[in-house]
């Protein structure tokens, strides 16, 4: 990971110091609702096994971990209720604009929270971090502005038959889906205020349980705003027969195409027998929320990398 020397340094001190003022306005926000924040290790002997996100080694057996979601929902089912948690996760060879290998987490869980309450939260939160580090509910991005009072939700379904002509399900089973997402309908997310995505094909459950009114999709959204993706969110799975399903299935998927082999999360499962409670849960990426109060384009812009 090496660090960026393109970056000029009047606008990386400038956006350093609203990413400090961010930090700040986010703290206050989860502790005026009530929310603890807490820490969890960085390095793990375990991390979730998911299918396209790879973590990094470090040694001995451990792995940095990819977001600290596994270690949060122990916490949980121990009776932590509302909490949150700001710092570093990684993803191996991540790097683009939007990516690094490293990178800030800003990950949230509520007990007795469904994810349509936890999406709520989320768009206040956004709201009142603007208007705090900024003083506006209003940001520019480019000549375009975006009012983060306006908050909707769209089904990925929706999206796909509005963005790209095809069912999400179909797009799913004909292998075209990550494509279209890519091409057709993010780009067109998040364009006057916060788009909610919500409601994904089972498929991609991942960590999220699937909706009592229709099983075919998850209690899963992703926020956008001007066509970036800033966070994800799930209507948490608790049933730990089900999960090991598809923990198991994942593994079978990361062996197939020569990903990290992972040891069995048995900490997590442990804490899933003891039960986990009904809860939403978010992770927010936090370098690219600073990038979009400061305008930056590049995620080099916002972070000392």
């Amino acid at each position: 990971m090496s660090r960026s020397r393109s970056v000029d340094t009047e606008t990386l001190l400038k956006n350093l110091r609203t990413r400090s003022a961010l930090l700040r306005a986010v703290r206050d926000f989860f502790y005026d609702g009530g929310f603890i924040e807490v820490e969890t290790p960085v390095k793990i002997s375990a991390p979730a096994p998911e299918e396209h996100i790879e973590s990094v080694k470090a040694g001995q057996g451990e792995f940095l971990r990819t977001s600290p979601e596994l270690a949060m929902k122990e916490l949980l089912s121990l009776g932590v209720g509302k909490m949150f948690q700001i710092g570093s996760a990684f993803r191996a060879g991540e790097f683009g604009r939007k990516h690094r290998e490293e990178f800030t987490i800003l990950e949230y869980y509520a007990a007795d929270w469904d994810y349509r309450r936890l999406a709520a939260f989320t768009a206040e939160m956004f709201c009142r971090a603007a208007e705090t580090v900024t003083g506006r509910s209003v940001i520019l991005r480019g000549k375009r502005e975006i009012d983060l009072r306006n908050a909707e939700f769209i089904t990925v379904d929706e999206a796909f038959r509005k963005y790209a002509g095809i069912s999400a399900f179909d797009a799913d089973r004909n292998d075209t889906f990550d494509e279209l997402m890519v091409l057709k309908v993010e780009p067109e997310l998040g364009r006057g205020g916060i788009t909610f995505l919500c409601d994904y094909p089972a498929s991609r459950a991942s960590l999220a349980r699937l909706s009592a009114s229709d099983p075919r999709v998850a209690e899963r959204w992703e926020v956008y705003v001007d066509g970036m993706e800033l966070g994800n969110a799930f209507g948490e799975l608790t049933d730990g027969t089900e999960q090991r399903r598809r923990f198991s299935q994942a593994q079978a998927f990361r062996r197939a195409h020569g990903m990290l082999e992972y040891p069995e999360p048995e900490a997590f499962y442990r804490a899933l027998d003891r039960g986990l409670p009904d809860s939403g849960g978010c992770a927010v990426g936090f370098d690219r929320l600073t990038m979009l109060l400061t305008g930056a384009d590049d995620i080099s812009q916002v972070r000392f990398c």
